[in-house]
């Protein structure tokens, strides 16, 4: 069997933001990196945006704005997002860019095969593909495991899913200078649903109909209001350019408890997407830059992980939204409506002081969260 230092099962957003970090430290040209994966990235098959204050990553941003709308059923308020910016990223663009980059080294490789298995046997770990098996000294996975959440029930999981049309209409409907973050105007029906509405020119725009909640619905459902909200914004003729979907999960859950010496879960498997908005590029790129720098000077991988006061606030926010999803709405409504937009961004990228998480969490609706903080007391 072929041997490396590194395997990464799976090849996604964090994994391959990894290898990125690792070639840019120039600390593993002499270590040999294999990246296994049944999916050969070559599609534009997701869209990743963040808020930023720096040029990270600009040379494959497609689109910014600098002011976004936040709505429900009774208010409008345009946020202006200064210092940041808020980000788009076409993900065929960032495979592109760093595919680029290893066709370039020597020591890394990729291989388009399905993972079936790995294991750590002692100072070595296995991984069997569906066509073959390797050995190697450290193994990165970044492949979901839904069974490790869905079997306990100490933290709360909830799915941020989405179907999202890229249109181009005929009517020149679009703001192009202001995303829409959240619009909640759309029929609650029970849980916390929105339209996310991303305007790339006066006729362009990515519409997401979105959902923080337990299940998943029909694919119909997800398009049927798509359909509707288009029609609400005065569009009559339209083309579909491009669809997508995603299911991203939102839990506190400790998946960081199943790391070994040399085996690390990362990426949505190893907590690394922000557990109360499913956001995950800027998350990444912080996590990725740690773990290269542990690796730099370290070698057992349960030591990687730190929780912090961070992941308290997303594991009461998602008690709250668990609880009470009909009430989604209203607490996003009640932290943007008169929110420091600035602040709340700071808060969500986990920048804050204490005296600032104060001055985000004060605007939360107070009984729900207290009552949450109770609760959750007698689950420790």
């Amino acid at each position: 069997m072929q041997h490396y230092h590194y395997i990464f099962t799976g090849s996604g957003l964090s994994a391959l933001m990894t290898v990125y970090e690792m070639i840019l430290s120039e600390k593993f040209n002499e270590k040999t990196i294999l990246l296994i994966d049944e999916n050969p990235k070559k599609t534009n098959d997701r869209t990743w945006c963040f808020w930023d204050n720096s040029t990270l990553f600009d040379e494959i941003i497609s689109k910014k704005w600098n002011t976004a709308l936040f709505a429900d059923a009774e208010i409008q308020r345009n946020l202006n997002l200064k210092p940041y910016q808020y980000k788009m990223v076409r993900g065929l663009g960032f495979y592109k860019m760093v595919f680029e980059l290893i066709s370039n080294q020597n020591n890394i490789h990729f291989t388009n095969q399905k993972v079936l298995d790995f294991q750590e046997l002692g100072s070595h770990c296995v991984v069997k593909t569906s066509e073959q098996s390797y050995t190697c000294n450290k193994i990165i996975n970044s492949i979901y495991n839904p069974e490790l959440v869905k079997l306990q029930s100490k933290y709360p999981l909830l799915q941020q899913h989405f179907i999202g049309w890229f249109i181009k209409s005929k009517e020149p409907v679009f703001n192009p200078e202001t995303a829409t973050f959240m619009d909640f105007s759309v029929e609650q029906r029970g849980n916390t649903r929105f339209m996310y509405v991303l305007p790339t020119s006066l006729t362009e725009a990515l519409l997401e109909y979105t959902l923080f909640s337990k299940d998943l619905l029909a694919k119909k459902e997800y398009e049927s209001e798509i359909e509707n909200y288009i029609q609400n914004l005065g569009i009559t003729d339209y083309e579909i350019i491009e669809k997508e979907q995603g299911n991203i999960p939102m839990t506190s859950y400790k998946f960081w408890k199943h790391n070994s010496k040399n085996v690390i879960n990362i990426g949505s498997v190893g907590g690394w997407t922000k557990a109360s908005t499913g956001y995950t590029f800027k998350n990444t790129t912080k996590k990725s830059k740690e773990l290269v720098t542990f690796l730099s000077n370290e070698t057992d991988f349960t030591k990687f992980h730190k929780t912090d006061k961070f992941w308290f606030y997303d594991l009461l926010f998602l008690d709250v939204l668990y609880r009470r999803n009909d009430l989604g709405s209203k607490v996003f409504t009640a932290l943007f409506q008169k929110g420091n937009p600035t602040l709340i961004f700071k808060f969500l990228d986990e920048e804050t002081s204490f005296w600032e998480d104060l001055q985000v969490i004060w605007k939360c609706p107070k009984t729900l969260f207290v009552r949450a903080l109770f609760e959750r007391f007698f689950k420790f």
